[in-house]
């Protein structure tokens, strides 16, 4: 019976174990450049079988917290390549999430401090990060956004192709996970509540699926599918992200993308952070028949299941053939030997939810590894 200890194959990547660590943003890269804390942050988690790094900007205009790391300065480059180094060197295995926010930013953060850029010109119901001038941080209401011009999103999947490229071959990552989630701009484009366009990037669900799929195939296309997941949450609110009929969507998503030999597909099943039988529309969700949707049209990646488990889910996920790997988020921030202590049924660290977002070492590498 396979185990969450047992090595996989994912796309390109040999993975030692089934463990991922989920994407956790930590607002703690000033000007967007990862320090030196944070080559120790990832350097102490090293032993899960795949790490997915905090979400990167693409851009600056992709920017939508403050203190989150950047993947399109030669110093943010530069940093990344001191956190990749330390993992391998650790023994590691590590993606990095490429980000752009759309409308969940503040003008504070863009370019000039101009208008976030969203598919439609609609306000979030949603906050952001900021810093404020005496160094503290604050959760403020993002800005107005401004729809993004048709002529414009070729541009938009270039700006992935270019961070795709870089994070591989300048900053040693071993692949990338493309974030169409969570409400931020590729599922800005996918949902119906944040989509109001009228070309051929709005309207019908191919139509909103569209610009995922430009980028997919353009990453694809520079880096090889092997190196290449995408995240998905097909019922999540975050984000003031909604779908009156997210099963059709999200089957269809996944059915289109089978075809593009993906490396894995990662899901956040219910809302995010919340409650796992969170779903939106008239029915339930049907999970089984998503993951059918990708099998039946012959989708081989790996499949990365989050959100809210414990060891005891976990292993049921893997040893039903549910899922292939299980992402851990929370468990991973306060206990770096996350692998050791599922392994040994060992107590697992409390979290300072304090000392999520913003700080210092306090609560980010400080937190203690079994003796």
């Amino acid at each position: 019976m396979t185990t969450l200890f047992d090595p996989v194959q994912v796309g390109d990547l040999s993975l030692s174990n089934r463990i991922a660590m989920a994407p956790l943003t930590r607002n703690r890269s000033p000007k967007a450049v990862p320090g030196e804390l944070t080559v120790e942050y990832y350097r102490q988690r090293a032993s899960a079988g795949l790490i997915i790094t905090e979400a990167t900007a693409i851009t600056h205009q992709g920017q939508g917290y403050a203190d989150v790391p950047g993947l399109y300065a030669p110093e943010q480059l530069q940093g990344w390549k001191r956190v990749t180094d330390a993992v391998h060197a650790a023994g590691g295995k590590i993606v990095t999430q490429l980000w752009h926010v759309g409308r969940i930013s503040h003008f504070e953060l863009q370019p000039d401090k101009g208008k976030p850029v969203a598919p439609s010109a609609i306000t979030a119901k949603s906050k952001t990060y900021l810093v404020n001038e005496d160094g503290t941080g604050s959760f403020e209401p993002t800005s107005e956004p401004r729809a993004l011009e048709t002529s414009e999103l070729p541009g938009i999947v270039q700006d992935y192709v270019r961070a795709a490229t870089a994070a591989v071959n300048e900053a040693g990552f071993d692949g990338v996970e493309v974030h169409g989630a969570n409400g931020y701009l590729l599922d800005q484009f996918l949902r119906a509540n944040t989509n109001h366009r009228t070309d051929q990037y709005g309207g019908s669900i191919e139509n909103r699926a569209r610009l995922l799929l430009e980028v997919v195939d353009a990453v694809v296309g520079a880096i090889g599918a092997g190196r290449v997941g995408i995240r998905l949450s097909p019922v999540t609110p975050a984000n003031d992200a909604s779908d009156p009929d997210p099963q059709p969507l999200f089957d269809y998503v996944v059915g289109e993308l089978a075809s593009r030999g993906l490396a894995y597909i990662h899901l956040i099943e219910g809302a995010t952070g919340g409650a796992r039988d969170f779903s939106q529309g008239d029915k339930p969700f049907d999970w089984a028949a998503f993951k059918a949707s990708y099998r039946d049209k012959g989708g081989k990646g790996a499949w990365i299941v989050n959100n809210g488990y414990d060891k005891a889910l976990a292993e049921e996920a893997i040893a039903s053939g549910r899922a292939d790997l299980v992402a851990f988020g929370s468990l991973f921030i306060s206990n770096p030997d996350l692998v050791k202590r599922l392994r040994e049924d060992a107590p697992l660290n409390a979290l300072d939810k304090a000392t999520l977002y913003g700080g210092g070492a306090k609560g980010y590498t400080d937190y203690p590894a079994l003796a």
